[in-house]
């Protein structure tokens, strides 16, 4: 296939030289620098798109997604599939599809889980909103960009999924940091609560997987003075997106409100920009209960 690839930066870059490794013909293009072999470069993004069979964008958030949408899809020929890899609101998601379809054009939000590392090894999950054969169209590129692809429903449902989701990751980082933060407070070994709730009720993924205590669990972030695997600012990002959404169709989400409240917190006021989500566990170690 002929792909064009916009926004190549630490998550797009990796994705686009995994599809023109597997010998497809990528064209990139990002406003910070120019595309390097094994891509080809183009001048603008409504050229990369030119021709191209399917456009992927990775973009920071909603209101450039909607102006790079404006160039690129009056460019793309009809039957091309252009295919949003961006974490955004479902509103810019839907309307941007919306835009596309109007165009003769196929159209997918398909939003990624597993950060900068999973995106250089081939093993992002995608969370697809679309139609049955826009999905099948991309289903080939998915494998090769990652480890599994989940058709989520129409358009703006798999932005919905990855926002509820990351909600659901917020919640829990901070309860397992809290947990831990607890358990030196009343001399409770790290180590045996990693035995106990990794294999009882309070295993989850923040437990088992990225565990945000170091030198406990599978090597994470932790292990490395928390340098970002999913920086804070990130889940912030998410997080804000989330209650973005759930206001706009009046869901209570108080515990997804607070996680927000308690990364803006984090990284605006604290120590946390630039560090990992899980460096919410140093925080909790240094802070009283009325602090």
């Amino acid at each position: 296939m002929k792909i064009g690839f916009i926004g190549l930066g630490n998550m797009g870059l990796p994705m686009a030289v995994n599809l023109a490794k597997a010998g497809h013909e990528v064209v990139g293009f990002d406003t910070a620098a120019p595309a390097t072999p094994p891509l080809a470069a183009a001048a603008s993004a409504a050229e990369a798109a030119r021709e191209a069979d399917i456009v992927i964008t990775m973009l920071p958030n909603g209101d450039i997604l909607r102006a790079v949408a404006s160039d690129i899809i009056p460019a793309m020929k009809k039957g091309a599939v252009f295919c949003d890899c961006s974490t955004v609101d479902v509103a810019s998601a839907r309307d941007v599809a919306e835009q596309a379809l109007a165009s003769g054009l196929g159209a997918l939000d398909a939003p990624v889980s597993g950060g900068v590392s999973g995106a250089a090894a081939g093993t992002l999950t995608f969370m697809a909103g679309g139609s049955d054969a826009d999905f099948a169209t991309m289903r080939p590129l998915f494998d090769i960009m990652g480890g599994r692809a989940i058709h989520c429903g129409d358009s703006g449902a798999g932005q919905a999924a990855k926002l509820c989701n990351n909600m659901i990751l917020g919640v829990t980082m901070i309860a397992t940091c809290e947990a831990f933060a607890l358990a030196d407070k009343l001399g409770l070994d790290r180590q045996k609560l990693f035995d106990v709730a990794s294999t009882s009720s309070g295993s989850s993924w923040s437990m088992n997987t990225y565990c945000p205590a170091p030198g406990v669990g599978p090597q994470s972030p932790a292990d490395n003075d928390y340098r970002p695997g999913f920086a804070a600012d990130l889940m912030l990002k998410d997080l804000n997106l989330s209650q973005q959404a759930a206001e706009r169709v009046d869901a209570d989400t108080p515990m997804g409100e607070l996680a927000m409240q308690l990364y803006a917190r984090f990284v605006g006021e604290e120590d946390g920009k630039g560090r990992d989500f899980s460096a919410m566990l140093p925080r909790f170690e240094q802070r009283s209960r009325k602090s």
